[in-house]
């Protein structure tokens, strides 16, 4: 018989959750004909401009190297444009195409549903008490 949640160490089971969470998101945005880090960068670039794409890779915390394979991949798909400043020509600006904003639209459905699908039997207050909790263990694991 399995153990009841309370038994396991808290660390543990968010680590079990952690993963189960992360791979239910994956499969949704497969589905939507996107991934993980695509999501991220189409995100990013919808929320706001971002004037380089080391501003981007700051934004995402990620190696410049990291996103510019990523960049790469997008660019060939057709999802983003990569385009010299005038000012610098060394720096350069990244825009969503309309290809782009067409999967943000499907991968942004996609998170809806899983964030739906995580609120499920879930009141507004429950939902408070989980973030307020996260948030509180982040900052524990933060001090140490």
């Amino acid at each position: 018989m399995p153990r009841p949640p309370g038994d396991l160490p808290i660390g543990l089971l968010l680590d079990r959750v952690a993963r189960e969470v992360s791979r239910a998101f994956d499969v949704r945005l497969t589905a939507a004909g996107g991934s993980r880090p695509v999501w991220l960068v189409l995100l990013a670039l919808r929320r706001g401009p971002v004037a380089s794409q080391r501003e981007l890779a700051d934004a995402l915390g990620l190696r410049a190297a990291t996103l510019t394979q990523q960049l790469d991949t997008m660019e060939s798909a057709g999802l983003v444009a990569r385009t010299a400043d005038p000012a610098n020509r060394r720096v350069h600006r990244v825009e969503l195409t309309e290809a782009g904003l067409g999967l943000f639209d499907r991968l942004r459905n996609a998170a809806r549903a899983h964030d739906e699908q995580l609120r499920d039997g879930l009141d507004g207050s429950d939902v408070a008490r989980v973030a307020a909790a996260l948030e509180r263990m982040r900052r524990n694991v933060g001090r140490s």
